[in-house]
């Protein structure tokens, strides 16, 4: 079936037009004056801190400049650091890393131009009250600005809180593919609210593409935009598009308020390893090609080895708790060790403990027709296998602490995709199959975007996209939101 036949007529009355004109983003507007606040509630902390921790109850003394005038003075220049580096552009907060970089970059490079001129201006300000305070302020805002995202996130996966609202052009097959993408992750904040195609599938009555409404073709995109009130276009791929037709939208829209961004076929690619070269004025999209071995790989083996046997020496108390609830709560043994398959395709035996009856594997076959997932994984809810004390050991995610001895000898990784059964493997396709390509991991993107809660596609897009993507930086962050997918027991059965 062609992408033209997912056009259906549409039940609904064509958007009535809105004045032209900028489009208001009053939400937009208020979050930012809130993440103001917030920064300037924490930079006066950080410099009371500063002050007590340096000071104390001593009167400051040896300064040219008293220190009353020198923290409101401090406090204003931080903030206008921070406007200067875009902290607070609405395109840059609310998603991505690019918004703790700007902030981080602001701090530093204001206390490395203070310490510059007051070394010059021998101004003699205490360089502990400074150090400590950009420190302390420099790790406050960071955290203000993470707590003031989830909050936003929250608000967005509830159809609430400031979404940018698009007007996706494009062929019919490649807009519903943007829209699905945009869609699967709404606390990004890009909210569809129509789509135009190109002009021979435009027919005389309203169409809608899915559940997305046809608002026009692409002779009037700035009117369409203005109509919905949309203030982001998003291109994405047609042969009717040309260089010089998107240029001259951008020429459209200039003045309109209302953002141009092209969304490339190219996707599940992380930022670093893409790279924008102009070349005889076009800029073309270089990508880098995976890392699978080097000196990256061999950090990140060390950091394995290392962490994981800090965290066997620290959990050893834990650990022998949990064997003697096992021990007590059923008969079998305290460890389960289950073949699966690691990097390269060779196998290997992880170690959980012992969560279900010690026949689950023969019981397995009763219950094959309740399978709650798809693909080649059997997940149930309410598996009458799981024993009590199993049951809380999964909500908990505490089953699987001693896959922390996998990653000391060298078969897992704190952070990958999931270990896989052989006879899932035996049924990958050739791209499943580069899930093998690096070795598995105790949590990985799988864990903390829902974890049983996945579908299988969505599961497998997840691990792919950790196998073409990883980094020393994802994978810390990856393992700080895992605490919190524990904590939430979101997908845990």
């Amino acid at each position: 079936m062609s992408a033209s036949t997912l056009l259906t007529p549409a039940s609904t009355a064509t958007p009535k037009p809105r004045p032209a004109g900028l489009v208001e983003r009053a939400d937009e507007r208020a979050y930012v004056r809130v993440l103001v606040v917030l920064d300037t509630t924490i930079l006066i902390i950080a410099l009371l801190v500063g002050h007590i921790a340096r000071f104390g109850d001593e009167e400051p003394s040896g300064s040219k400049i008293p220190y009353v005038l020198v923290a409101p003075g401090l406090v204003l220049a931080w903030l206008l650091s921070l406007k200067a580096l875009g902290c607070y552009d609405d395109r840059v907060v609310g998603y991505g890393a690019d918004e703790y970089r700007r902030v981080s970059s602001a701090s530093l490079r204001l206390a490395g131009a203070i310490a510059i001129a007051g070394y010059i201006a021998d101004v003699g300000v205490s360089r502990g009250f400074l150090g400590i305070s950009f420190a302390v302020g420099t790790a406050g805002l960071e955290v203000a600005r993470f707590a003031a995202r989830k909050r936003l996130h929250r608000a967005r996966s509830r159809g609430a809180g400031w979404s940018r609202k698009v007007l996706v052009v494009g062929d019919t097959a490649h807009v519903l593919e943007l829209v699905h993408t945009l869609r699967r992750e709404p606390y990004a904040g890009y909210q569809v609210v129509g789509a135009c195609i190109p002009d021979a599938l435009l027919a005389p009555v309203a169409q809608r593409l899915g559940d997305v409404p046809v608002v026009g073709s692409f002779r009037g995109i700035p009117e369409a935009a203005t109509a919905i009130g949309a203030d982001t276009v998003a291109v994405t791929a047609s042969g009717e598009l040309t260089a010089a037709r998107l240029r001259r939208l951008g020429w459209q829209l200039e003045g309109t308020g209302v953002d141009l961004v092209v969304a490339p076929a190219l996707t599940d690619v992380a930022g670093p390893r893409i790279h924008t070269r102009p070349v005889a004025g076009l800029p073309l999209i270089h990508v880098e090609a995976p890392e699978f071995r080097g000196a990256r790989k061999l950090v990140k083996g060390f950091v394995d080895r290392s962490v994981s046997s800090l965290a066997l020496a620290l959990l050893c108390p834990l650990i022998a708790v949990i064997a003697l609830a096992i021990k007590l709560d059923s008969r079998g043994p305290v460890l389960f060790r289950q073949v699966r398959v690691g990097r390269g395709g060779k196998e290997f035996g992880v170690f959980k403990f012992r969560t279900m009856v010690v026949n689950a594997d023969a019981l397995l076959a009763e219950l094959t027709a309740r399978n709650e997932t798809d693909g080649l994984m059997f997940k149930m809810r309410d598996d009458p296998r799981v024993t009590r004390v199993g049951r809380l050991l999964r909500k908990w995610s505490l089953d699987e602490l001693p896959q922390l001895v996998n990653v000391l000898l060298g078969q897992m990784s704190l952070v990958g995709p999931r270990p896989p059964l052989p006879s899932e493997v035996a049924r990958y396709d050739g791209d499943v199959a580069r899930r093998l390509l690096v070795k598995p991991g105790m949590t990985g993107l799988w864990q903390v975007s829902g974890r049983s809660d996945l579908s299988w596609e969505d599961g497998i897009r997840l691990d792919l996209y950790y196998v073409e993507n990883w980094s020393l930086a994802a994978d810390l962050t990856i393992l700080w939101k895992t605490f919190g997918a524990v904590l939430n027991s979101r997908g845990a059965y």
